[in-house]
């Protein structure tokens, strides 16, 4: 459902399309209604797209793009940035470089990364957070974390690695059937040439050894190959740059991972897991 609030808390990017889209509307002479017709959507989402109670979602603006864009491109470009918008703010500028990266590096301990979330995992996670938020607000936020996956298929292909702890497969987050096909989507995730996947089990600081105590970390290989680290918590955000400092938490990475099992035997054991849930 449309909120008025959005119509203040609305980006720029969101303000541009609503306002184009309305002109652009006017000029070929459609009603709100027509112009839903041949978008696909009803002239009521369009009114709400126009006055900003909904900004258009990227569905939308795939349409808008098709109907109103005449090749120009300019509702395809606004897409990535009205996604953006979505985001909370902390989050904004690492999206873009996640986006982008050429590598990326990361170390899970409380919760699945959100490019490796499905659905059903990413909706049960946001919207049983605290404090609560606005359905809306949460269905946006998933809509948004859906669309980052896109990077598992980019060209030029992007390589990834997570480290996740076993900790946060055995965490039930919305049910048994979340759960399972979270752990069904891992293992196909694993399978990728792109996509590297450890568990750092649950015993592994038995030896006296644990290189992951300090926490999540995302280690981040720009298409500059410059090297950078971005750390998240209690909605708070730090971007490094610092050569030092990268190279510190590039080498705890590498601990870590040397710590966990290997894909082969990670794959076994998210399988295994999955079985549990049947």
């Amino acid at each position: 459902m449309a909120r008025a609030e959005n119509k203040v808390t609305a980006g720029p990017t969101a303000q541009m399309v609503a306002n184009l889209a309305r002109k652009l509307r006017v000029r070929k002479g459609w009603t709100q209604e027509q112009l839903g017709k041949q978008l696909g959507f009803s002239g009521a989402a369009v009114s709400a797209m126009e006055t900003l109670a909904q900004p258009a979602s990227d569905d939308m603006l795939v349409e808008l793009e098709k109907v109103l864009g005449d090749g120009l491109g300019v509702f395809e470009e606004a897409r990535v940035f009205v996604r953006l918008e979505k985001y909370p703010v902390q989050f904004q500028d690492y999206a873009l470089l996640e986006q982008k990266a050429v590598v990326l590096r990361l170390y899970a301990t409380l919760v699945l990364h959100g490019l490796f979330q499905t659905e059903e995992y990413a909706r049960a996670l946001i919207g049983g957070g605290y404090p609560p938020l606005p359905e809306q607000r949460v269905e946006e936020l998933v809509e948004a974390r859906m669309a980052r996956r896109a990077l598992f298929d980019r060209t030029p292909v992007a390589h990834i690695e997570l480290v996740v702890e076993e900790s946060v497969l055995r965490r039930v987050i919305g049910g048994p059937e979340v759960m399972r096909g979270q752990l069904l989507h891992l293992a196909e995730c694993i399978r990728r040439r792109n996509v590297t996947l450890q568990i750092l089990e649950m015993d592994s600081g038995l030896t006296g050894e644990y290189a992951g105590a300090r926490g999540e970390l995302n280690l981040v290989e720009t298409p500059e190959h410059d090297h950078l680290v971005y750390l998240e918590v209690q909605d708070e955000s730090i971007l490094l740059s610092d050569p030092a400092k990268v190279s510190t938490y590039a080498q705890r990475y590498a601990k870590i991972r040397a710590q966990a099992l290997d894909p082969r035997k990670s794959l076994s054991l998210i399988e295994e897991l999955a079985g549990e849930y049947q």
